[in-house]
């Protein structure tokens, strides 16, 4: 995922998905060093500058939005800072997974330790024991349209900050009343500029482009894996995946994936029964996993690519450049990543339209040796038939949600910002789908593992073999009908573990066999 590390200095260090992930997790501490300090206290003192001379500046002095023309005397501007969290936390909806809230504080500390948004360091340092103590901010997953920053679930995000909203603290939802009279901390009294720049940014929508970055990873990385069992189960060709071929078309994903799922046939007992055979051509689910998985994950790629810009980026309005120049622009605007965000949300339904297509055909019954339904005794047993009926359910309802978010904008806020992205819903959404993948995936994974089981006593190569052991350690063969559901569940146990990833990871290195291309580093790491 990333290169070891155990600290991450918010603000100059480069910021990725995995290390976000793994700071939330626990495993990299994130500190504010102090030539960052230095920075931020100089910005700091800009902005109080600015509030002493007087001259109106947008979101210093002034009111916001529509409100940008109204003058906020120096006696107000603090009870400005306070009135717009609570303005702003409308919110609706369940609350947000405390990862991504967490995930949210992460982003927005190393936005703001840039030194670009005049906050007090104070304030960096009460997110920071938030992060750090794991008291995260309970905050409604509806409400952003991904414009003016993602200003509703940033405002429900920071309301703690001044002793309102509510917390997860030691696995209880308390009031952030609660969380003070157990820690004995008190309310922040917010600072001219500091409510706007808590709440101006795009980390709602980062911090979901965070995990879908991450768990659409483990799905290409699984998606392989699983389909080159099914081309093990149902004899498929391995000339698809023949380097020569994709280099005629250089798609960085096309020969990755061809070049895993060809390393993953090597030395395969399976592969030489049949290399004779008349069969001339697979159907397109087994022939063209390169081009379909390798387009997934060119767009998992450009995802990515967008998404380590935005987490190094200042993302506030106004910017503080210095004491004569404050820029009022729309860095704040979710269109770089709402876009990238719905096309990685069309990459992970197809990765299950193919699947889904892929457990039909092991269903056909048309591959010698392998039973129809993936059963011998079908009449009084239906076999993994219904199996399919979830997967093509599953498969429409990603379809329906492929439809862009970031097509759509609803002018806002009087008219004043009158384009905005969606990209929250987009994020969302995104991850709506994923979650389901993730169990077509498991379906495709039981399916493909009974079908492998009909090539015994011939073997694959040795990853994959090794893996239909996990497989069956877990989940047994199936000569009769029993409830499949429970299969299921531990299918996307198995999935959601990243089980045959691990294995397929251990194997590799054992036995120095190669599951990289040239492209591993832009590919295989986030």
């Amino acid at each position: 995922m990333s290169n070891t590390i155990h600290h991450f200095s918010y603000g100059e260090d480069h910021l990725t998905a995995g290390i976000a992930i793994k700071i939330a997790l626990g495993e990299i501490k994130g500190l504010i060093s102090e030539a960052s300090r230095k920075k931020i206290k100089k910005s700091r003192q800009v902005v109080e500058n600015i509030v002493e001379k007087g001259h109106p500046v947008y979101g210093i002095n002034t009111g916001f939005g529509p409100l940008c023309t109204t003058k906020i005397s120096k006696e107000e501007t603090n009870i400005l800072q306070s009135n717009i969290l609570q303005s702003h936390s409308v919110g609706v909806g369940e609350p947000i997974d405390t990862e991504i809230a967490k995930l949210m504080m992460i982003l927005k500390i190393q936005s703001l330790s840039k030194a670009y948004s005049g906050i007090a360091e104070e304030t960096l340092d009460r997110i920071l024991w938030h992060i750090d103590n794991d008291a995260i901010p309970i905050v409604p997953c509806q409400g952003s349209v991904g414009a003016s920053g993602d200003l509703a679930p940033l405002s429900h995000l920071f309301l703690p900050l001044i002793g309102l909203g509510k917390v997860v603290y030691q696995g209880k939802i308390i009031t952030t009343a609660e969380l003070f009279k157990n820690t004995g901390l008190s309310p922040i009294d917010l600072g001219p500029k500091e409510g706007l720049a808590l709440i101006n940014g795009t980390q709602f929508i980062a911090a979901h482009a965070v995990q879908v970055v991450a768990k659409l990873h483990s799905c290409l990385s699984q998606a392989d894996i699983i389909g080159a069992m099914m081309i093990e189960g149902l004899q498929g060709s391995v000339k698809p995946f023949f380097n020569e071929l994709h280099q005629l078309r250089p798609y960085k994903g096309n020969i990755h994936v061809a070049s895993r799922i060809k390393s993953l046939l090597q030395d395969s007992e399976i592969m030489e029964d049949h290399i004779d055979c008349d069969r001339v051509q697979d159907p397109y689910s087994l022939r063209c996993m390169p081009q379909v998985h390798g387009a997934s994950r060119n767009a998992w790629l450009h995802l990515k690519e967008l998404l380590e810009i935005e987490l190094n980026s200042v993302t506030d309005n106004p910017i503080i450049i210095n004491e004569e120049l404050t820029i009022s622009g729309g860095s704040f605007h979710g269109q770089p990543l709402a876009m990238a965000i719905d096309y990685a949300c069309l990459a992970a339904s197809e990765l299950g339209n193919i699947s889904d297509r892929r457990i039909y055909l092991a269903l056909e019954g048309n591959s010698p040796g392998v039973p129809k339904l993936l059963m011998e005794d079908t009449g009084i047993n239906s076999g993994y038939m219904i199996l399919q009926y979830t997967t093509a359910a599953l498969a429409s309802e990603n379809k329906g949600l492929c439809f862009p978010s970031s097509a759509d904008s609803i002018p806002t806020s009087l008219g004043q910002e009158d384009h905005v992205s969606m990209g929250s819903i987009g994020g969302r959404k995104a991850l709506r789908v994923i979650d389901n993948l993730e169990k077509i995936l498991a379906i495709e994974l039981l399916t493909a593992a009974q079908a492998f089981e009909f090539r015994k006593p011939l073997k694959s190569g040795v990853i994959l073999n090794e893996i239909h052991k996990k497989i069956r350690e877990v989940v047994p063969f199936a000569n009769k009908d029993r409830v499949f559901a429970n299969d299921i569940e531990k299918g996307i146990r198995i999935i959601k573990d990243k089980t045959i990833i691990i294995v397929a990871n251990q194997i590799a290195i054992k036995e120095q066999v190669s599951l990289e291309t040239k492209f591993s580093s832009e590919l295989e790491t986030y």
